[in-house]
């Protein structure tokens, strides 16, 4: 009988820097996080120069914590993320994979970033079921229509800023601390969502496409005229409220359209209160199944990384040493 498959994966995509042993689809041997969002608070956003160097200094203890007790011969692969990300930040983790890779002589697997968000609210499945996906970040907002592992099909995608980008410039003009989102939704939990009416960008456009930068200058607008500080938590559950709706209207409506029964919510923005409750909602009355990540793997990590990559491994995948990052998302990259 054979033994299940184990990995060693690493992500490095922007300012964590992680470390993931996997066993199996499921079977977690290692799951190190190094945040540096303190480190970039005092900038109110990722550097990407400060982002590279700290992963340099830090990656070699992630790495060795990781693999603690195992040797690089229990080992089937090694998979690092190649994009999309900040490109000097890939190149310290997908460096360190190949070369460790290399020396063990042990298979690479290049993995998408966006690939791990999309199949970490399935984690520990070895089939990948029809669904529709929607995957929300501080980067990216992204509609996808899935047939199963590696088969994606691009629905809809934001046209200028994605949503958790909107959240954290949103905390910035209302000067809430770094990382902004989880700001505004620590806040909107005392608030009052329907005092304010702010705009649903491209709610009723007809497609599948997003756009959250008029919002944004409408929030500009509306803080320039001042605001009292016992408003906060009403103007951060107005404004929260007009992203998520956006988010769950489109998203259910593209899951009908494509005939799917299971809506899946995954990256950073998905651990906000708002989104959940309101998708649980939304979906429970359609009579569609709602995914999400477990905890530990809604933010970038590597164990999404490494599940991606044991779906990749079992496949029979593998990846040339020589394998490019690829800062800039590219819907035709996600099966590389």
């Amino acid at each position: 009988m054979s033994h299940p498959l184990t990995l060693l994966a690493i992500e490095t995509s922007c300012d964590e820097t992680a470390a993931a042993v996997l066993r199996g689809f499921g079977g977690v041997l290692a799951h190190e996080i190094f945040s540096q969002a303190q480190i970039h608070s005092e900038f109110g956003g990722v550097v990407p120069e400060v982002a590279s160097r700290n992963h340099l200094e830090s990656l070699p203890f992630i790495v060795g914590r990781a693999l603690d007790g195992l040797r690089m011969e229990e080992l089937d692969a090694v998979a690092a993320t190649t994009g999309p990300g900040l490109a000097v930040a890939l190149l310290v983790g997908a460096s360190a994979a190949k070369g460790l890779a290399i020396g063990a002589g042990l298979p690479f697997l290049a993995v998408n970033h966006i690939e791990g968000h999309l199949l970490s609210p399935f984690f520990g499945e070895a089939e990948i079921p029809p669904h529709t996906a929607l995957v929300v970040s501080g980067g990216h907002t992204l509609l996808f229509d899935v047939e199963g592992f590696g088969r994606y099909r691009l629905l809809g995608r934001t046209r200028d800023d994605a949503a958790g980008e909107a959240f954290d410039k949103v905390a910035k003009l209302l000067g809430l601390p770094y990382p902004g989102g989880a700001e505004i939704d620590r806040l909107a939990r005392s608030g009052n969502p329907a005092r304010f009416d702010f705009p649903r960008g491209m709610l009723d456009s007809g497609d599948h496409q997003f756009s959250f930068s008029g919002l944004k200058t409408a929030m500009r607008i509306f803080l320039e005229k001042g605001f009292a500080e016992g408003d906060l938590p009403d103007i951060c559950a107005s404004f929260q409220l007009a992203v998520v709706e956006v988010l769950v209207i489109k998203a259910l409506r593209a899951a009908r359209e494509g005939g799917r029964r299971i809506l899946s919510i995954s990256g950073g923005v998905s651990a906000n209160a708002c989104l959940r409750e309101t998708a649980g909602e939304a979906a429970g009355k359609e009579g569609i199944a709602l995914r999400f990540a477990p905890a530990g793997l809604r933010t970038d990590n590597a164990l999404m990384i490494a599940y991606a990559a044991m779906h990749h491994l079992v496949a029979g995948h593998r990846h040339p040493y020589d394998t490019d990052i690829q800062p800039n998302f590219d819907p035709n990259a996600l099966c590389l």
